[in-house]
């Protein structure tokens, strides 16, 4: 049985690492197809190095264009290919374009799709990745969820509970996979935050960008912090009028294992991120997330995760705290959750 892993981003390419190495340890056969969003330094050969990945089977080499005619381009060149190279079952990955637009071709090829992070919501249809969530989830077969609240989620969309199946976070996964690397890389310093933020809400408006830099520079007179810069968040930051303070730390984007040796060692974890918003509950690592929602609330539930505004920001010192939540199905196990499900489904 052929199965596609169609990833498009970083992010995607973490989450079909244990996925792929658990597949080619049956009888099915992972083809890994990158649509290409995503092609810079970090998405080199060294980065699927880093997790024993071969170099893709094709590459659409879809990038570099406004979210509408990326989906266009993404749906004509996966629908291309799969006309002479059909799989039995095709994966997509998160909330990035490549999903959508991989699901719609699947769907004009009669292949089934499956969906992994199905279900999630943060009811902000301003967001791309919201709308991408509820299109990509609604032509899914298949419905893999990473958390029992994504069930509520997909039925009150009207999707059917036969479609669902609860498989857990297949970020986890990745965490135990590269747990020995990641636990053995050191880091700079022992009492430090980190920051990470990309998302256009928060670094596209030059005010608030500035707003959140001042309140960094106040959250540095109190502890150091290392903040590597996405490259799309160094564009914006060339124009800002506001320095910053002696305290923080400028870094360029890291691999994946130096990303996750600094979120376990961090004293709290400031972002825009998703991923980490798991990673760090994971973890057990204070998050606060400088969001107005997110699509993951179980980590908010857990304790360790929590909302922030820019006003509040320099306040986070004040309440950082671990918590020992355990969410079901968050636990490295979720490939092997997946196979079972595709044998079960396709009776194999």
């Amino acid at each position: 049985m052929k199965i596609h892993l169609v990833a498009g981003t970083r992010p995607n390419f973490i989450k079909i690492a244990p996925l792929y190495h658990a597949l080619k340890k049956t009888d099915l056969e992972p083809v890994i197809i990158h649509t290409g969003q995503h092609y810079d330094s970090n998405m080199s050969s060294d980065f699927f190095k880093e997790f024993d990945l071969p170099m893709p089977d094709v590459n659409l080499g879809i990038c570099g264009m406004g979210n509408d005619a990326q989906v266009s381009a993404i749906i004509k060149e996966y629908y291309k290919y799969l006309i002479d190279n059909k799989p039995q079952l095709i994966v997509v990955v998160g909330d990035c374009n490549a999903a959508p637009a991989a699901v719609f071709a699947g769907k004009l090829s009669n292949v089934p799709v499956a969906h992994l992070e199905a279900g999630l919501r943060s009811g902000d249809r301003t967001m791309p990745e919201e709308n991408n969530r509820i299109i990509t989830d609604a032509l899914s077969d298949i419905c893999w969820m990473l958390s029992l609240d994504a069930e509520l989620n997909l039925a009150a969309e009207g999707i059917s509970r036969f479609k669902m199946t609860h498989v857990g976070n297949i970020m986890i996964d990745t965490i135990e996979m590269m747990w020995d690397k990641i636990n053995s890389t050191p880091t700079q310093t022992e009492d430090y935050a980190l920051v990470t933020l990309h998302r256009p809400s928060n670094v596209d408006d030059p005010i608030k960008l500035e707003k959140i830099v001042k309140a960094l520079n106040k959250i540095a007179e109190k502890i150091e912090i290392i903040f590597p810069v996405h490259p799309r968040t160094a564009e914006r930051l060339k124009k800002c009028k506001v320095k910053f303070h002696g305290a923080i730390c400028i870094e360029k984007p890291n691999g994946y294992v130096n990303s996750l040796a600094l979120i376990k060692g961090a004293n709290f974890v400031i972002t825009d991120s998703g991923g980490i918003q798991e990673e760090t509950t994971y973890l057990k690592v204070p998050c606060f997330t400088l969001r107005n929602n997110t699509e993951r609330p179980i980590t908010e539930d857990s304790g360790t995760n929590r909302l922030v505004t820019v006003n509040e920001l320099h306040k986070v010192t004040e309440y950082p705290k671990k918590s020992s939540f355990k969410i079901k199905h968050w636990d490295g196990c979720t490939s092997q959750r997946i196979i079972e499900d595709i044998k079960y489904r396709f009776n194999l």
